[in-house]
């Protein structure tokens, strides 16, 4: 997937469909560390079939491609919910039928009860979700799987923005991705980076999206990290 010249053609392909999706927007937008950002990826805008077909296409090839091990997918509630349905039903598609499972954010008191829906948690669990801001989502996923005896193994989401993570109000120097894979110890993979967007609009020079270009790299500059 990835060209010579190291271009990451999934990537690629991914911020395009984005960008024409209207779900990877330019502007100015404030993110939830209260800065101001130069673009902003709303993943609910995926918001009819075609779109979340797409987009689970994107999650599984990634998904397969990373040769990450695991036995079934979680989605967080509540965008993480139509996401781990959509990339089940694409990765068996492909060949690859896992069962999957999500939460309730308030446990049920009649009928079968309880936070979790559908297939038993075990086994090692591969969480789906769209980005990952602070690695909150990601523990309590973690503290749900791990509660139901299960092993939560990675993490497969849609955009690493590869930007310092906040804590107590303060950046640390660490992304949130950095803090999952280094201090929760579990695999993350991402159909695209923050890295890949400056590429894709560094090819789009002397268009309308070309301009976008110098306020992200200086976002990047200033927020960033590897």
């Amino acid at each position: 997937m990835v060209a010579a010249g190291g271009q990451d053609e999934l990537a690629q392909d991914f911020v395009q469909f984005a960008v024409e999706a209207g779900v990877l927007r330019f502007g100015e937008f404030k993110t939830k560390a209260g800065r101001a950002s130069p673009y902003f990826f709303n993943a609910g805008l995926f918001d009819d079939g075609a779109k979340l077909g797409r987009l689970a296409q994107f999650y599984a090839l990634r998904i397969l491609a990373s040769r990450i091990e695991f036995d079934m997918l979680f989605g967080p509630a509540y965008k993480g919910i139509p996401l781990a349905a959509a990339v089940a039903v694409e990765l068996a598609r492909l060949g690859r039928n896992v069962p999957y499972a999500y939460n309730r954010k308030e446990a049920k008191d009649h009928g079968e009860g309880g936070l979790l829906v559908g297939a038993p948690l075990a086994g090692r669990v591969l969480i789906v979700d769209d980005v990952m801001s602070a690695g909150t989502a990601a523990r309590e996923s973690i503290a749900l799987i791990r509660a139901a005896g299960a092993t939560p193994h990675a993490v497969a989401i849609a955009l690493d923005r590869q930007e310092m993570a906040t804590e107590g109000g303060q950046d640390v120097p660490h992304s949130a991705v950095q803090y999952v894979r280094e201090r929760l110890g579990l695999q993350v993979c991402a159909i695209a980076r923050l890295a890949d967007l400056l590429q894709y609009l560094g090819g789009q020079a002397g268009q309308p999206l070309g301009e976008h270009h110098a306020r992200v790299l200086a976002y990047r500059q200033r927020y960033g990290v590897d």
